[in-house]
Formats: C-alpha cells, sequence, structure tokens
C-alpha cells in the first residue's frame, strides 16, 4: 500500500526542484535579454533609428496614483512630431481637469481629448481606443496605460524598432512604483521578480514575445487593421496580450524596446490587491491556458516549504528550502535590479517568499471562479471574454 505521507514528500520535492529549474532558467533568459539590449542600444547610439509621425491613445478612467507626472511626462518627449489624444467614457471623468492642465503647460504639444459614451463592448477602454483611432493623424499609433511614466527618449527608442520591416509591434518591460501598504509592495515585487522573469522566459523559449504588454503596444494602423481593429478585442479582458499575439500570428515580430517603463501601483487595501491579483491571474488562466497551468511548476520556495513540513527531520529538505530561497532572491536581483532598474528591490527582498506564497495560494484560487471586478464593476470571464455580471 502506497503511504500518503511518502508521496506528498515526493510531490513537494518535485515542485521545489522543478521551481528552481525555471529560476535558474530565468537568469538564463535575463542574461540573454541584457545581452541583446546592449546590442540594442549600440545601433541606437551608432546611428538614427526611424522617428515617423505617432499618435498617442491615452484611454483614461478617474485619477491614478501620481498621474499628472505620468502624463506629463509624455509631453515631454525628444522627438520630432507626435500628438496625444485622451479618451474619457464619461464627460464628467475627473481626469479631464488633469488634461485640460497639460494643454495649458505645453501649449507646443498637440493635445486632444474627447469623451466616448457608446459602448462598444464590455471593456471600455477598448471601447474609447476603438473610437479615438480614427482621429489619429498619424499613421503609427502608440498605445499605453495612464499611470505609465517614460522618459524623455522614450518615442525615440521605441520607434527605433520599427527598422526591422518584419516588427509589426513594439512592447517594454515595466517595474511597479509601490505605495505604502503592503499590498501595494507585494504587486511590486510580483511584476519585477516574477511576471518580468516570465516574459523573458517566454521570449527566449517561444523565440520571442508573441503577446503585448500595457505598458506599450506601438504598431502600424494598417496591423490594427489586419486584425479586425480594436472593434474585435472590445469584450476581451486582455487587450494588451490579444492585440500582440494577434499581430504575431499575421507573420509580425512582436519587439521588447529598450525603455523599461513604471507603472505607479495603488495603495491597495486587502480586498483590492486581492481583486486586482485574481483578474491578473484569471486573465492569463484564459489567455495562456497552457502556460497558466506550468506556472504551478514555477514556486520553489511554497514547495519546498511544504516539503520541510512533511519532512522535517530530512536535511534534503532543509536544502531544498535553502536553494529555493536562493535563488529566488537571485532571480530578484538580477531581473529587479540590472533589467528593470528597481531601487525598490533590495529594501523589500525580503518579502520576496511571502509573496510567492501568496502567488502560490492565487494560482489555485484562479481556478475557482470566473468572476471578476474591474474599476468597481464585476464581470463574468469566459473564453478571455467579459460580460457584465447579471
Amino acid at each position: 500500500m502506497i503511504n500518503p505521507v511518502w508521496v506528498l514528500k515526493l510531490v513537494a520535492a518535485a515542485g521545489a526542484c522543478c521551481g528552481i529549474v525555471y529560476n535558474l532558467l530565468c537568469l538564463w533568459a535575463a542574461s540573454k535579454f541584457l545581452a541583446a539590449r546592449r546590442v540594442q542600444a549600440a545601433q541606437n547610439s551608432q546611428s538614427d533609428g526611424p522617428t515617423p509621425p505617432v499618435s498617442i491613445l491615452k484611454p483614461v478612467r478617474g485619477i491614478d496614483p501620481e498621474m499628472y507626472a505620468s502624463l506629463r511626462s509624455h509631453c515631454l518627449q525628444d522627438y520630432p512630431a507626435y500628438e496625444i489624444i485622451f479618451g474619457v467614457h464619461e464627460a464628467a471623468d475627473p481626469a479631464i481637469e488633469l488634461i485640460e492642465k497639460l494643454k495649458t503647460e505645453f501649449p507646443q504639444t498637440t493635445i486632444r481629448f474627447q469623451a466616448f459614451p457608446r459602448a462598444l463592448g464590455a471593456n471600455i477602454k477598448v471601447s474609447n481606443l476603438a473610437q479615438m483611432a480614427p482621429l489619429a493623424a498619424y499613421e503609427y499609433l502608440l498605445v499605453n496605460d495612464s499611470d505609465i511614466r517614460v522618459e524623455p527618449d522614450y518615442l525615440r527608442r521605441v520607434m527605433a524598432e520599427f527598422r526591422d520591416e518584419n516588427v509589426g509591434l513594439v512592447t517594454c518591460l515595466y517595474r511597479g512604483v509601490s505605495e505604502n501598504s503592503v499590498w501595494s509592495r507585494l504587486e511590486a515585487l510580483g511584476i519585477s521578480t516574477d511576471f518580468a522573469a516570465g516574459v523573458l522566459m517566454a521570449r527566449q523559449l517561444e523565440g520571442g514575445v508573441r503577446f503585448g504588454l500595457g505598458s506599450t503596444l506601438a504598431f502600424h494602423k494598417s496591423d490594427l487593421k489586419e486584425i479586425g481593429g480594436f472593434e474585435a478585442l472590445a469584450d476581451f479582458l486582455a487587450d494588451d496580450y490579444e492585440i500582440g499575439a494577434r499581430i504575431a500570428k499575421q507573420g509580425k515580430r512582436v519587439a521588447v524596446a529598450e525603455p523599461v517603463v513604471a507603472t505607479f501601483l495603488p495603495e491597495y487595501s486587502w480586498s483590492g490587491f486581492l481583486d486586482h491579483q485574481l483578474r491578473w491571474a484569471r486573465g492569463i488562466r484564459d489567455s495562456r491556458p497552457g502556460g497558466y497551468l506550468g506556472l504551478l511548476a514555477t514556486f520553489p520556495i511554497p514547495w519546498a516549504v511544504l516539503a520541510v513540513l512533511f519532512a522535517p527531520e530530512s536535511g534534503w529538505a532543509w536544502a531544498l528550502l535553502a536553494l529555493a530561497l536562493a535563488v529566488r532572491f537571485c532571480v530578484a536581483i538580477i531581473v529587479g535590479r540590472s533589467v528593470l532598474a528597481d531601487a525598490q528591490i533590495k529594501k523589500f527582498l525580503w518579502l520576496v517568499p511571502a509573496r510567492d506564497c501568496f502567488a502560490f495560494g492565487l494560482w489555485w484560487a484562479a481556478y475557482r471562479g470566473h468572476t471578476v471586478r474591474w474599476r468597481g464593476n464585476e464581470f463574468v470571464l469566459k473564453n478571455g471574454k467579459i460580460r457584465a455580471k447579471a
């Protein structure tokens, strides 16, 4: 008869070993990315990349942390010709006051905004984008979220990727800047030590990234038209993922540009943090079901903790835990500091085990429902699409 305790020990040990190997591969993927980025930087410094006129589309709703400074950073671009188009859903949106302030501060920058009360789908952000795109004066579009802050050379470095005619979409890695709550810090750690590492792994193992990140989505109008426009994405939760995946399916390359941008996180309460993490996890589960299932093998610390609990007298269990902590701290430092230039990593490194254990529990919780909460509304998620909960 099989001893169930022995089975639990074996499963926990196997999970820890898989997670350790995965994190070692993340270090390899990070080293490959850093080498490629140095080549990108050298190319950009030696020759001028393309600088076609760009229309920046910014769908906004409400006030995000540090929002004015983030929006303002887009008005400080060292770039020949660009415009910024803001779109809101409600005419009384408080973000309009900030847009008017931008127009006053930067009269030399073309800044426009319009309200779009008509909803083309459940995803209001994409609905706004679908109605904003026809207003764009230029053939290249760049979309990013309202909480994204960029450097003055951001546009030049993003658009330089289009020197390769096979590039259909350019995206960027990002780091989270946390507020004072522990939940905000845990989310920032997740972005810098887990999510970004996963993107780098996908880039290496799949021969390139085949999805987009909401931090930056730059593309040509013709490629947007080929995938059905924003209208085709109006009911999808992970619209940034979808636009990248669909452009990649057209045979175009998704490039990860040099810049790393910053996203400013709110001072989450426990419930707000849980809602956001579940929405994120369930969105990935529906967009990349195979990849999400595989995430179970990427958590070395929780599996190693279980191994210690099931075999506290065994030296191998404690050795696995020590090795799991070591590789996770290495990934946090290499990806967080070297790749993302995240200045918070060193200060909050001690929270990585707690964040990983939470993420392990969240992985299971994502399978226990199809409801997501987004900006105060509840939706049912199915096959990547959302609909308002009845």
